[in-house]
């Protein structure tokens, strides 16, 4: 086919016929897979059946080995050997679900007859397409969730990270581009979407041997896990455990003195500081005095079976930190009179349920974690006093004073609609507003957002000036928070680029005081 367009329209249909045969015709030769590369499938085939069946053995095996740990010492045992069975359902199950497949695709190409082992119509490319990705039964979806399901079960049981990393990703079933293209295909189309039958039997294959590999790994770590509890001991070391190494003045000093690998028939003999310990559970405590960092040591003795001494020395320390609290006010360093303070107070060292804390001039709640302090008199200082549970007596841990200051005037604003249907806040000039954006406001608010304080005042009431044209000013009075009806007539006569102010706001606060308000201009677009 030759030429430009002309050589095209000069050409008889019967010639254009002929020449697009010979298009299709060298399309489904491109498309048409060598027989060669068919064959070599069936021998990959055969080579991964001899793999899976001496896995299969290997798993069997080891199975067997974790039967055995199990019928000599089930307590110890019994747990590995519960998750082994139900490793072992599951990896049945999703095994015998792919050979089912298999043979459906067999049957698929070649007929009732079909085996899968000898598939004489291997290049078929409908019989995998049909058995996997028919909308009705959605093979392919129900084995992709099988797979995930299964890859759950596994690597659970996989202790160490890289292998389980490894299992993982050998049972992925992620959505990947096909290859020359970028965009993702589902995992079961990219795997059975025109795939000759031969092709996709081998791949069933390959996944069955992927869970052989899987459970051979689950069962490796199940058979460790029986082992790992038992103690190996060949050198014996000398331990102290504290309860805390930092402790409050006044508070108690606890810490645990053993013997790594200790034979419970025989108790050592524990020397702290040249004195002998008489707790025979090696339990050391004392309430220490002095602040700062202390050092003790000592030694412990323990008979060998020969009937010598083995002595084995120790040494730790202490730190004794005065008592303290941390009180930050959540808002800001400074409580504000008529509404809730969020309050935070801790002592470190101390859980949250055995601190307490009162609060002059004003109340202070808990709410969990949290305080809530809600002074009362402005101008006067307002203390927290912080105290704790230590040892079964109440300690006082610190206060804080903070300053009572009286709620800060808010903002006037009206309430439009932007351009994307969401309400914002218009405070006024210089930027400006569209006359439609007026006249859907219902009327004026009033608050306290600078990121700081975030408080809500009620608008009681406010006047709208208008000048007119001999430059007099028309004031109009608000319905309480809402524009009037005379105000709204008087929106409608404003001009494109005209202002008119907002003015005599009154305001009430949550702290019950209604003040005078600064004024607002309002400028239209």
């Amino acid at each position: 086919m030759a030429g430009g367009g002309n050589n095209v329209a000069r050409m008889s249909p019967r010639q254009r016929m002929i020449n697009l045969m010979y298009i299709v015709l060298t399309a489904m030769l491109a498309l048409n897979v060598s027989s060669d590369v068919l064959n070599g499938f069936s021998q990959v085939q055969e080579g991964i059946d001899r793999t899976n069946v001496n896995m299969s053995a290997r798993n069997k095996v080891q199975f067997e080995y974790l039967e055995g740990l199990y019928a000599k010492n089930p307590t110890k045992a019994g747990a590995a050997w519960e998750r082994g069975q139900k490793l072992r359902d599951e990896s049945v199950r999703l095994y015998d679900m792919l050979e089912q497949y298999k043979t459906q695709i067999a049957k698929k190409a070649d007929g009732e007859n079909g085996d899968y082992h000898n598939i004489v119509n291997n290049d078929d490319l409908e019989a995998a397409s049909v058995t996997m990705l028919n909308p009705a039964s959605m093979e392919g979806r129900k084995l992709r969730a099988a797979l995930g399901e299964y890859s759950k079960v596994v690597t659970a049981m996989i202790a160490d990270p890289a292998k389980r990393k490894s299992v993982s990703d050998m049972l992925a079933t992620k959505d990947s581009p096909a290859p020359g293209s970028v965009t993702p295909l589902p995992w079961e189309q990219r795997m059975f979407e025109n795939m000759p039958a031969v092709a996709a039997v081998t791949m069933l294959t390959k996944l069955q041997n992927d869970i052989r590999q899987a459970e051979s790994e689950a069962l490796s770590s199940l058979i460790t896990s029986v082992d790992i509890g038992d103690v190996r001991v060949n050198e014996l070391n000398a331990y102290v455990i504290p309860n805390s190494n930092m402790i409050i003045r006044g508070g108690k000093y606890s810490a645990n003195i053993v013997l790594a690998a200790i034979d419970t028939t025989q108790r050592p003999t524990i020397y702290v500081n040249g004195s002998r310990l008489t707790n025979p559970d090696g339990l050391y405590e004392f309430v220490p005095g002095a602040v700062g960092t202390h050092d003790y040591s000592g030694y412990i003795e323990v008979a060998r079976g020969d009937g010598s001494v083995d002595k084995r020395p120790f040494k730790s320390s202490y730190t004794v930190i005065e008592p303290m609290a941390t009180i930050s006010p959540t808002m800001m360093n400074v409580l504000y009179a008529g509404i809730n303070n969020p309050i935070s107070i801790s002592v470190p060292g101390i859980p949250m349920n055995a601190v307490n804390a009162t609060m002059t001039n004003g109340t202070l709640t808990r709410n969990g974690d949290t305080w809530i302090a809600h002074p009362g008199k402005v101008g006067t200082e307002a203390v927290i006093s912080v105290s704790a549970q230590l040892e079964g007596r109440t300690q006082q841990v610190g206060s804080m004073t903070f300053r009572v200051r009286k709620l800060p005037d808010p903002t006037v604003y009206l309430p439009v609609k932007g351009a994307d249907g969401n309400t914002v806040h218009y405070k006024g000039s210089p930027r400006r507003i569209s006359k439609a954006m007026l006249m859907g406001a219902e009327g004026l608010g009033a608050a306290i957002d600078d990121d700081i304080l975030n408080v809500t005042y009620s608008v009681v009431s406010f006047t709208t000036a208008f000048v007119d044209q001999m430059g007099n000013f028309i004031p109009e009075v608000s319905d309480g928070s809402r524009f009037s009806a005379r105000q709204r007539e008087q929106f409608k006569r404003l001009k494109p680029g005209k202002s008119f102010f907002i003015t005599n706001v009154k305001a009430k606060g949550p702290d019950g005081i209604t003040r005078d308000i600064s004024p607002m201009e309002v400028a239209l677009n």
